[in-house]
């Protein structure tokens, strides 16, 4: 997934950010409303971690902005705030789940895990199967002939983002997003990179090369 962290407490947002890139997702961090802004103008976001107390606004604001646009991007608040009341308030403007500060590192991102499955559900095939290859999207896995695969956080990230929609050309620069943070360098070959080591677990057919547009899973079912 493409994570967006709002977040001002710099040792926080750091922990926050590292951690997260260790699963596998694209990760970039603000610290400010108005930045946060400007980075979701140009890159479409599947999650944010969305402080309260900023220093230019309460975040309820950019929640509830949001709310108001077609946008299907989850989001997860984390903040001091501990009151009942708050965490209601935060739900009833459209939060999709609540985490008060301090956190462990490690129930953050199992909630992380827990709000995208729910958001995976009504709106995503969660099982595809290719010939032997089975791709789990609930259980971040894949499979070839009931075996589980070993894949790394970002061969998955490719296999999760063609899964979403099976026969949809991704270019490039779309897996590229995918994969990398605004503030990371990308070598010019990367994806192929990723794509042929994929191809050695997952065989030749299962992902489809469409010449001058990028890349695709091949003819499968849901199951």
């Amino acid at each position: 997934m493409r994570i967006l962290i709002v977040e001002d407490e710099h040792d926080l947002g750091a922990a926050v950010q590292e951690r997260v890139r260790l699963d596998g997702h694209a990760v970039d961090w603000f610290t400010t409303l108005e930045d946060a802004r400007a980075a979701m103008a140009a890159v479409d976001y599947d999650f944010m971690l969305l402080d309260l107390g900023l220093p230019d606004g309460n975040g309820r604001n950019l929640l509830r902005d949001i709310r108001r646009t077609p946008s299907n991007i989850a989001i997860l608040i984390t903040t001091a705030e501990d009151q009942i009341s708050d965490r209601i308030a935060g739900l009833s403007d459209g939060a999709d789940d609540y985490i008060v500060k301090p956190y462990d590192l490690n129930e953050l991102v199992a909630r992380i895990a827990a709000v995208a499955r729910r958001y995976a559900a009504p709106r995503r095939r969660v099982h595809y199967r290719i010939g032997e290859i089975t791709i789990d999207r609930e259980g971040c896995s894949v499979s070839r002939d009931g075996r589980v695969l070993d894949l790394t956080a970002r061969e998955w990230a490719i296999m999760e983002l063609l899964s979403r929609h099976p026969g949809r050309i991704y270019s490039r620069p779309q897996i590229d997003t995918a994969l990398y943070a605004l503030d990371q360098d990308v070598d010019s070959n990367t994806v192929e990179v990723f794509i042929s080591r994929l191809r050695k677990k997952v065989g030749n057919k299962v992902i489809r090369t469409v010449r001058g547009r990028g890349y695709c899973l091949a003819d499968g079912e849901s199951v």
